[in-house]
């Protein structure tokens, strides 16, 4: 899509084309304005009249602002462009907002008669609207497309701000630091980027700090957008045990999503896929990155999407992507992919290969900060299309947890429940209880340890071997349903990189196969 620059360079070849009407779409009326002042504010222009029709204003010269009639009706403003059209050559109407142009009415044939009378004597008519055009209206011209700012006019916007106010309090960022902000701005307005700007200010400085802080408040403007459902963190979500080499790995990742990319080749990072056990920390990891990361969470909900009529699906896809890259710098999760995007054996519409098309497409071509943290459960539902190599920048199998995570899921547990550390012999005894428990079942365990220690009055009034007997009584969902679990680790024993620090290969039964090793040093 045009940036500022080059919207007004096709706009300035369509008025000296003498283009009989200009459909400019945008949501920035006062962006376009200046465009417009711009484009008529040029010297080889001087003897052409350009007037502005809005509908608090009425008519007026747009140069001079001086009103020309005081009729202030849209009708009124098109009986006297009409008579200027027939008694002049080279005049252009600017129609601000008119009303319900989307579709054929009376009053959009009124407008298309008045383009043809333009026409007829070099003039021009410019409707500046955030909706589409009539087909037939915009078949008598041309249309354009004013974007949001890119990041090189959001730099500029903060620098005019910053050069404004420096000397009035303490400043710290550089030429860095605005650039970074330009890029998480990325997707606001000219005015909600001022906006933000000014709150940030409004405490008496700027710091270096402020720049994730700006990220934050943006999501202020996006807290309530169709189709993706926001999820407000707790101070708790950030800790998770285990995933060792995950969470490595989502460390350097970190500082790539809050890097300077202008000057490389690189874009910023798609997102991870998790598959795995039920239970073992998929879902909780997506809260952790954006509580680590400082970045909003939100949440894509891939089987809600779905609609009964022909393209809905597709058209709820594409609203919601597109929504997130508006919000971006964000995490986007989404839940149990596969039940999205899997077409089935029987689906014959097509739709379920239309959505997966929409979201790869996307996925692979987007350039917002979007990071992706899809999980999967039901890993044999998973398109082909999703597993290669370069769709996500990782897959990841999320397993059960070994003795070392398991303790790490014990201590971290314990503290939250209980409000202490377990012995360390307790601790030894607990870990060995919970051979083949998912983390869930570990932190339901806890969880009804700390409940029945709150009605007895406190943890030290349960009887000593309270805490192990309900580790022992807990069944895991391995011994529940052992094939199916069985079945996803064999799959991911042969696809992914082990989320865990101990490989998949080393587990009883499993196959000592070639498989990706992920790297995680320099």
């Amino acid at each position: 899509m045009p940036n500022y620059a080059e919207s007004l360079r096709r706009l300035d070849s369509y008025v000296s084309a003498r283009v009989p009407t200009v459909a400019l779409r945008t949501m920035e009326q006062q962006r376009a304005l200046r465009l417009l002042r711009e484009i008529a504010g040029r010297p080889n222009r001087r003897g052409m009249p350009f007037w502005i029709y809005t509908r608090a204003t009425g008519l007026r010269d747009l140069r001079t602002h001086v009103t020309v009639q005081e009729d202030r009706s849209l009708t009124g403003a098109m009986e006297f462009a009409a008579t200027r059209f027939a008694a002049q050559a080279n005049a252009t109407v600017i129609l601000v907002d008119p009303h319900d142009i989307a579709s054929d009415t009376p009053a959009v044939r009124h407008i298309a008669e008045l383009v043809r009378l333009a026409e007829n004597n070099m003039g021009s008519v410019v409707l500046v609207s955030d909706t589409p055009v009539w087909s037939g209206l915009q078949r008598l011209g041309m249309s354009l497309t004013l974007d949001l700012p890119d990041a090189a006019e959001t730099y500029e916007i903060l620098s005019g701000f910053l050069a404004d106010h420096r000397g009035r309090f303490p400043i710290e960022w550089d030429e860095t630091d605005a650039r970074r902000a330009a890029e998480f701005l990325s997707g606001t307005t000219e005015t909600e980027c001022v906006n933000l700007m000014a709150t940030i200010a409004a405490k008496g400085s700027v710091t270096k700090e402020d720049v994730l802080a700006l990220a934050q408040a943006k999501d202020q403007i996006f807290s309530d957008i169709s189709g993706l459902e926001r999820i407000h963190l707790k101070d708790a979500d950030h800790r998770i045990g285990g995933l060792t080499t995950l969470r490595s790995w989502l460390q350097r990742r970190n500082r790539l999503i809050h890097s300077d990319l202008r000057h490389t080749n690189l874009r910023p990072p798609r997102g991870v896929l998790l598959v795995g056990v039920p239970g073992c920390g998929k879902s909780l990891s997506a809260k952790a990155i954006a509580q680590e990361w400082q970045l909003p969470l939100y949440r894509l909900d891939m089987g809600g999407i779905h609609g009964k009529y022909w393209g809905e699906s597709e058209g709820n896809l594409r609203a919601a992507l597109e929504a997130a890259d508006r919000v971006a710098p964000c995490v986007l999760w989404i839940d149990e992919i596969e039940k999205g995007l899997a077409g089935g054996a029987g689906e014959v519409t097509g739709v379920g290969q239309r959505v997966i098309g929409h979201f790869l497409f996307w996925l692979q071509e987007s350039q917002s900060r979007s990071f992706v943290v899809a999980t999967a459960n039901d890993v044999h539902n998973l398109p082909p299309e999703l597993l290669r190599k370069g769709r996500f920048d990782e897959l990841f199998f999320v397993d059960l947890p070994d003795s070392e995570d398991r303790k790490e899921i014990i201590e971290l547990y314990f503290a939250r429940y209980l409000s202490k550390e377990p012995k360390p012999d307790e601790l030894e005894r607990l870990i060995d209880l919970s051979v083949d428990f998912a983390g869930s079942d570990i932190e339901s365990a806890l969880h009804e340890v700390g409940a029945e220690a709150l009605l007895a009055g406190g943890v030290e009034n349960l009887r000593p071997s309270f805490v192990q007997d309900t580790f022992a009584n807990t069944v895991p969902l391995i011994r529940v349903n052992p094939e199916r679990i069985e079945e996803i680790r064999a799959w991911g024993r042969e696809r992914a990189v082990p989320a865990g620090r101990t490989s998949l290969a080393s587990s009883p039964g499993a196959a000592a196969t070639g498989r990706r090793i992920l790297l995680t040093g320099d």
